[in-house]
């Protein structure tokens, strides 16, 4: 790891402040440049040993470390446009390109894998002779050194960045391995036994890498499908908002990633309403300045005036509580009101539940509703359903 950081120092002007959008674009286009380098170097020498041994596998080989090559270019630039400012066209910045390399990347991973499968059955049905000499074993030997350093550099700095793209292609020099590993056990088998066992290990791993290539789409995907936030960003936001004085509560917080350093958010909160509009207003306005200079992140808040102190309103809201917790124990409520009248009373709220709930919304409405019409025929519910991956502070 020191080594790696080393490297990276060298590499890297800036090399320790990763927040900063310049020095993780410097960071990501040097780890570029790094796969570069090293899948040409490693193109040639197993072009060599390929054509040396006459054997299609360690020529096979040679052709994946050139694709590398290929996306390593897709990464570099990758990062390189992702680094472009906000424009016209796109107010959000250009920071989700790093996503779609991530996604072209591991789409390279699950077709090398169809390629090498497909392969495999043809050595299965017709195997062929190779010849393999100590040189080539040895080249075979650099050649896996070689990919672990790389996957551990790749992991190092994706890990330091946060990076899908560059992750997925720690994950794809990890896949060389098993494959350039299957032909020198394949070599080894054939040299001292005499079967020719090329083809069934090369369709083991062939499975293996593709299956790794699905999972890395779906992981990669994630973020340009909207992912939800992580749990701990959301408590982290829930509770700094909180913590301000003439915030009571929230609810409907919620987040979005358009790239590293590109998070938007909003959130309802809520405020007592016998103060002053002006005063909440300027703790809104506060709020949104602290968690943009503080935490880079582009907080928009609506607030919600409610009424507080009101012992009937009260009283009912604790009953309601309670009954929504018996008929739906998931189910939390906000944004709670009640409209006074004289032959009825409308109970305006809204319930927060998990996308876990298998009810349909209109049967959580209908089940909620009877819930409250049971307190009294006075009573007529009105119920909207909000669905929430993460559970927020139950406000007013």
């Amino acid at each position: 790891m020191e080594v790696l950081d080393g490297i990276l120092k060298l590499l890297v002007k800036g090399y320790g402040h990763m927040e900063d959008p310049k020095v993780r674009e410097r960071a990501g286009s040097a780890a570029g440049a790094v796969g570069i380098c090293t899948n040409l170097l490693l193109f040639a020498v197993k072009l060599v040993a390929g054509l040396l041994s006459h054997s299609l596998g360690v020529l096979a080989d040679a052709v994946n470390n050139l694709t590398d090559s290929g996306s390593s270019i897709i990464m570099l630039v990758g990062f390189r446009l992702a680094g472009k400012p906000a424009d016209e066209k796109h107010p959000f910045g250009h920071a989700r390109l790093e996503y779609l390399c991530g996604v072209t990347v591991s789409f390279i991973v699950l077709f090398l894998g169809l390629q090498l499968g497909i392969s495999s059955v043809g050595k299965i049905r017709e195997p062929e002779e190779a010849q393999f000499s100590w040189l080539t074993l040895g080249i075979l030997v650099f050649s896996i050194l070689v990919k672990l350093w790389q996957c551990l550099f790749y992991r190092t700095v994706g890990k330091k960045l946060g990076s899908e793209a560059l992750l997925a292609t720690g994950e794809d020099s990890r896949n060389d391995v098993l494959s350039t590993g299957v032909v020198l056990l394949g070599a080894a088998i054939t040299r001292l036994t005499g079967y020719n066992l090329d083809g069934f290990l090369g369709l083991c791993v062939a499975v293996f890498i593709a299956v790794s290539g699905v999972r890395l789409i779906l992981e990669t995907g994630g973020p340009l499908l909207g992912t939800a936030p992580d749990p701990g960003l959301v408590r982290s936001i829930c509770q700094r908002i909180l913590s301000y004085k003439g915030v009571i509560g929230l609810h409907d917080l919620t987040v979005h990633s358009y790239g590293a350093g590109q998070c938007f958010a909003s959130v309802h909160c809520e405020v007592p309403a016998e103060t002053d509009i002006l005063v909440s207003h300027d703790v809104i306005d506060n709020i949104e300045r602290d968690f943009l200079e503080q935490e880079n992140i582009h907080l928009v808040i609506h607030l919600d005036p409610v009424v507080i102190g009101d012992a009937r309103t009260d009283a009912l809201k604790a009953q309601v509580r309670e009954s929504v917790a018996q008929a739906c124990p998931e189910a939390s409520i906000h944004d709670f009101r009640v409209v006074w009248g004289v032959t009825h009373s409308n109970v305006v709220f809204d319930a927060a539940v998990p996308f876990s709930l298998k009810k349909t919304d209109s049967e959580l409405q209908a089940l909620l509703a009877r819930q409250v019409e049971s307190l009294g025929a006075e009573y007529r519910a009105v119920v909207n359903i909000d669905r929430a991956s993460v559970p927020l502070e139950e406000g007013g």
